[in-house]
């Protein structure tokens, strides 16, 4: 679990980042590294149990292309119904309740700052999955040979 849950912390703090620098001025409060860290344990988890799922290696045979590709695609849907719902989670609390929350967000949302969230995300998961999918086919050991050099050097 702490691979891909390190990934998407330090990941997670760099959209905080970009998500503050775009709604500075706005009065809309950045995120707090809790709240980053709590995303992040939520992902990790997520990406651990979907990769237990069978659906997730849809393509074992196939060049590594067609399971980054797939992956993806999965995790940056998740991505934007978690971005959503954080969005949504703070709009209800200000209009007092889920439905009228979610009347506000998507009159009030500023949805190009939505979708410039969404593409970071998109390619910091497009790095994680193939990063992912290369240790996968190279194997751990390989792998950290590779990235640090032989062991006991």
């Amino acid at each position: 679990m702490l691979p891909p849950t390190i990934f998407f912390f330090v990941a997670l703090h760099v959209v905080a980042l970009v998500r503050s620098l775009v709604l500075k001025g706005t009065g809309l409060p950045p995120m707090t590294t809790v709240s980053v860290a709590v995303a992040a344990l939520i992902l990790g988890k997520a990406v651990l149990i979907s990769d237990l799922l069978p659906i997730i290696n849809r393509y074992p045979n196939k060049p590594l292309i067609y399971n980054v590709t797939w992956k993806t695609l999965i995790y940056f849907v998740v991505s934007g119904f978690i971005h959503y719902l954080e969005r949504l989670v703070d709009f209800s609390r200000e209009a007092g309740g889920l439905l009228a929350g979610n009347e506000r967000l998507l009159t009030e949302m500023v949805w190009p700052h939505f979708w410039a969230i969404q593409i970071v995300l998109f390619v910091l998961i497009l790095m994680y999955c193939t990063m992912h999918e290369i240790a996968r086919a190279l194997g751990g050991h390989k792998l950290r040979q590779m990235f640090f050099g032989p062991v006991g050097i």
